[in-house]
């Protein structure tokens, strides 16, 4: 009997199974490959690490970081690309590259940097999955490290200033997305008939992009242009993870919308009410250690107190 594999992941909203780009991706290639996966999603009850979300994990192995987990099932015979030539292979390879450094830094800057899209849907729903007082933390701490990464990967001369920055990832973002609808055409996936890694990576970049709802759409709308890549999306979606096209109704949508909403103003209240009192306590005055006073004794009750230290 072959070990248990459990892929520990963010979940989903919008209509998708996961939020989180790789883990999307992870879960995708599984559903390709007909690899056995039993998905645990990180909630508020969550105690283990969530730096190297998704996590493989079996009887005797621990696996992070989407690539070298799908190259873990593959020698463990789940294999999505059994099909594909060596060209088809070398293929995979290049636009995966294409993907991680023209779109994933776009893809990052629209959960993590952007302040409209951050305050207000990214930051509030990874809070209402990790436990607090870590919910006040973690998700600044992300929005950092993705920062980090984009200005580690993009943040070179010419490019010293942010918004540079900026303006540049969103034009190459674009072009990779009209790259890759033209790669896909009028074909169900990017080599034929039959999903593999390529359609993995794809839909996993592309799916949270494309559903969910953020108030700062500009790679969004670009992407919705792209009925090919909308419909490549959709076709996963209801044919791999039983989700109709539209996701959830719309009065369904309307409450997670609105619950969202009371989320974000919870977490902001919530955040704001630990600056004050950490101001409070940073900017009151420190008295300085009050000294006792000394008593000052008659003469009787000092030869008083000799003779009790002398008697036996």
């Amino acid at each position: 009997m072959a070990a248990p594999l459990e892929l520990s992941c963010w979940g989903g909203g919008w209509g998708l199974p996961s939020v989180h780009s790789e883990s999307l991706v992870v879960m995708a290639y599984a559903k390709f490959s007909g690899a056995p996966l039993k998905v645990n999603v990180i909630d508020n009850t969550w105690r283990g690490s969530r730096g190297d979300v998704p996590i493989l994990t079996t009887e005797d192995n621990i696996v992070s970081q989407p690539a070298k987990i799908l190259n873990f099932l593959r020698k463990q015979k789940y294999n999505a690309d059994y099909e594909l030539s060596a060209k088809q292979g070398a293929d995979t390879l290049a636009y995966i590259a294409l993907l991680e450094e023209k779109l994933l830094p776009a893809v990052l800057h629209t959960f993590w940097v952007e302040s409209d899209n951050y305050f207000t849907v990214t930051k509030p729903w990874f809070a209402s999955q990790i436990p607090f007082p870590l919910s006040l933390i973690l998700p600044g701490r992300m929005s950092r490290g993705a920062l980090n990464r984009i200005l580690l990967t993009r943040g070179q001369p010419p490019l010293y200033h942010l918004r540079e920055v900026e303006a540049q990832i969103y034009r190459d973002a674009k072009e990779c997305l009209n790259l890759l609808s033209n790669r896909l055409g009028t074909s169900q996936f990017f080599f034929g008939n039959t999903p593999s890694t390529l359609d993995a990576y794809v839909f996993g970049f592309l799916a949270p992009l494309y559903k969910v709802r953020f108030p700062k759409i500009q790679l969004q709308e670009h992407l919705k242009q792209l009925s090919n890549l909308c419909r490549f999306c959709d076709d996963i979606l209801s044919s791999y993870f039983r989700i109709s096209l539209g996701g959830i109704s719309p009065a369904g949508q309307d409450m997670v919308d609105a619950n969202l909403q009371k989320l974000t103003q919870l977490v902001n209240k919530e955040s704001n009410l630990i600056e004050k009192m950490d101001d409070n306590l940073r900017q009151s005055p420190q008295l300085p250690p009050r000294k006792l006073p000394t008593l000052k004794l008659t003469p009787a009750e000092e030869e008083n107190n000799s003779f009790q230290r002398l008697s036996p």
